[in-house]
């Protein structure tokens, strides 16, 4: 793990214990969002950086589900949210850059608002593409005020500056098969698939 990675570890496990108070405002961000990215997924399924587990109770019953997350902390979160709810799901401990999984491992991958964390998001969508089978669906759904003004100019100066979702998508080579701005323009939703 290089220091950017474990410094994100690291602050995400300090942010585990309190991170469900913002359950409300991220409920009037997303709305049904959650529904859409969760209840279509098929298959084998891999979610990237659950954190404490908001996606959990939106998968289909049955849903042969795992889950990855880098922090330990939000694992706990997400293992105790999964056994209240009685969802079966596997839960790993691993980078979103380096996922533990052979290629094609997976039909769907979902990522909920954890792209932005990700010190390199290019790096983090090529894993996905990488474990999804081709043919197989990314649903994504992440923030993108960071590259709008003043943020961008802020960005642009770091070494690995965070870009939209969409446009990284489509760098690494998924299709593009839906894609909606949300909340004022914050947020970008994507759905696509790794083509076969």
């Amino acid at each position: 793990m290089d220091e950017r990675t474990t410094t994100t570890r690291r602050q995400w496990d300090r942010m585990a214990a309190g991170y469900a108070r913002g359950a409300g405002l991220d409920r009037r961000l997303l709305g049904r969002t959650r529904a859409v990215l969760c209840g279509g997924a098929r298959g084998r399924v891999l979610e990237v950086a659950v954190g404490t587990g908001n996606d959990l109770p939106y998968y289909p019953p049955g849903t042969d589900l795992t889950v990855v997350d880098l922090s330990p902390g939000m694992l706990a979160r997400a293992r105790t949210r999964a056994q209240a709810a009685g969802i079966d799901a596997v839960l790993v401990e691993g980078d979103a850059q380096d996922l533990p999984f052979a290629d094609g491992e997976f039909d769907s991958v979902v990522c909920a608002l954890a792209l932005c964390t990700i010190p390199d998001q290019r790096a983090g969508l090529a894993e996905m593409w990488r474990v999804l089978r081709p043919g197989g669906r990314l649903a994504l759904v992440d923030h993108v005020e960071y590259t709008r003004w003043p943020l961008r100019g802020r960005e642009q100066r770091k070494a690995r500056p965070r870009r939209r979702p969409l446009d990284v998508a489509v760098e690494v080579g998924f299709e593009i098969d839906r894609h909606d701005r949300l909340a004022l323009g914050l947020l970008d939703l994507v759905i696509a698939h790794r083509p076969a």
